[in-house]
């Protein structure tokens, strides 16, 4: 009984604490506080917990879309879930951060339970967008999302946090009218909301002429750049990534590692999704032109990282770095980048999850995050600068963890597909540990010589424990990669078994109607 709404269990259960935080606690009161964080840890728990009978059954050799749920519901709106090779991971990786998001909040005193509804509310709609198979379903979790990340910035953030939350809404906003103005224009002409359906449908990729203008892959094209300027600005890719490190400097802790480890990812898996199996043409037909600003968003963002004095900004800015990979794998189309695209969000959200949480130890006891302010870390928090050493190396890319196995397998996919873009990309490597090794000797390394650091304690128990589970992930991925690439393999191969078919029955086609012109 329960594997018929499986997803639904998963998805709804944090929503359920939220509900009763709202109807049944009252006032601001110290029991009202700490029950607050109990219900929302147990909430975020059980939804790991029915989260593991999904991977448990989940059967990575069937293409298809398991646990699916079907009904229709008012004013016919199809209420469709699923899961594939591709989604399903991503289902984990956020069940898997919410307890340690909730975790790493505790010390939060100002409107615990609206604090803790807004995650909860959050981690149904992000789960949402990963299960949802219906496009009207999709959106709703995808713009709905907006809401609590923005209550999140504007009530419990820094100094700046309205004009940041502001920034981070209108971006996000902004760019999804295209793609909803898109999504009607595929219902008009598929007659379908059904993403399944969509997956086989064929949109026309004729030459069309618009205002004067030919546009080369008809209608996908001008579908595809619709859907792009919403992933784009998600991911988010430059120029368009400029709301980020305002965001993640103004959020609080628990809020920079949501929108980093999980949030970022909803614009890859759309790319996925949506642009290469739905219009695989112009996919295609734009993708040096994806590459190219991939490679510039590589070296451009790691540069900028160098000059910062805001250790949060500094791992921002890695981010949008890291996520170039990503967007570079996903377009070189092949099967080497786009698992190497997936394993890198996955490793992404352990690894920026966790140095945004290393940011926050010694935020919580500093009170700021400006990198002169510390040195000689080490000194007096052992177990705190080993554990931040091991995660600066995974953003690195040190072998043995999860951040060298995507960017190995990306930068193998990108010299398949553009020799000169892989070679640019190439040199981000070099300079994200120049911009990394360089905070951490600043920050950990030297003699304590400042007085307002000689009396800072170490990780305490619950902050070590926090650790552990992102610890153990990101050392078993790196040093045995196939837990994820078992998983996503066939799911993959099938994607691009579609796209190659559509671009060389493009290709064929193309070529007859030169030689009919000839």
């Amino acid at each position: 009984m329960l594997e018929g709404s499986l997803l639904s269990v998963i998805t709804f259960f944090p929503l359920v604490g939220a509900a009763i935080l709202a109807l049944f606690l009252r006032g601001e009161d110290e029991f009202v506080a700490r029950n607050s964080k109990w219900v929302a840890l147990f909430a975020t728990g059980g939804s790991l917990f029915f989260s593991l009978f999904l991977l448990a059954g989940f059967d990575a050799s069937n293409t298809d879309f398991q646990f699916v749920e079907d009904a229709t519901w008012i004013l016919g709106l199809k209420y469709k879930m699923g899961v594939d090779g591709i989604s399903v991971l991503f289902v984990m990786l956020t069940t898997f951060l919410m307890p340690i998001t909730i975790l790493a909040c505790w010390g939060v005193t100002h409107r615990v339970k609206e604090y803790m509804i807004a995650f909860l509310v959050l981690e149904t709609l992000m789960l949402g967008v990963f299960c949802a198979l219906d496009l009207v379903l999709f959106y709703l979790f995808f713009e709905a999302g907006l809401i609590p990340m923005f209550l999140i910035i504007g009530i419990w953030g820094g100094k700046d946090r309205i004009y940041a939350s502001f920034k981070f809404f209108l971006y996000t906003f902004f760019g999804s009218v295209l793609m909803l103005v898109a999504m009607v224009a595929m219902y008009v002409d598929a007659q379908t909301t059904d993403i399944v359906a969509l997956l086989s449908h064929n949109f026309g990729s004729d030459t069309m002429e618009v205002m004067g203008f030919q546009i080369v892959g008809g209608m996908q094209t001008l579908l595809w750049l619709a859907f792009f300027a919403s992933f784009a600005v998600k991911m988010p890719m430059w120029p368009v990534h400029t709301w980020l490190p305002d965001a993640h400097v103004q959020a609080p802790t628990a809020g920079s590692v949501v929108l980093a480890a999980i949030l970022l990812k909803m614009g890859g898996y759309g790319f996925l999704r949506f642009s290469l199996p739905m219009f695989p043409v112009a996919s295609d037909l734009l993708a040096n032109f994806v590459l190219w600003l991939s490679a510039i968003a590589i070296v451009y963002t790691s540069l900028v990282a160098l000059m910062q004095e805001d250790m949060k900004k500094l791992i921002a800015y890695s981010s949008v770095a890291h996520m170039g990979f990503v967007t570079a794998g996903i377009f070189a189309a092949n099967q080497q980048g786009l698992d190497g695209a997936i394993f890198q969000m996955i490793s992404h959200g352990f690894i920026s999850g966790a140095l945004f949480l290393c940011v926050g130890v010694i935020y919580d006891r500093m009170h700021t995050r400006e990198i002169d302010a510390y040195g000689g870390l080490v000194n007096r928090m052992p177990a705190y600068a080993t554990v931040f050493m091991l995660f600066t190396m995974a953003n690195v890319g040190l072998p043995g963890t999860s951040g060298f196995v995507g960017e190995f397998l990306t930068l193998m996919a990108m010299f398949q597909a553009n020799t000169w873009v892989a070679a640019v990309a190439a040199t981000g490597v070099i300079l994200s540990a120049a911009y990394a090794l360089w905070l951490y000797r600043r920050v950990v390394m030297g003699n304590l010589i400042k007085e307002s650091l000689k009396s800072i304690t170490d990780m305490n128990t619950r902050e070590r424990a926090i650790f552990v589970p992102l610890v153990v992930m990101t050392l078993l991925l790196g040093v045995y990669p196939a837990l994820v690439l078992d998983i996503i393999g066939p799911s993959v191969a099938h994607l691009l078994d579609g796209y190659d078919t559509a671009v060389a029955d493009f290709a064929a086609q193309t070529q007859t109607a030169l030689k009919g012109d000839h």
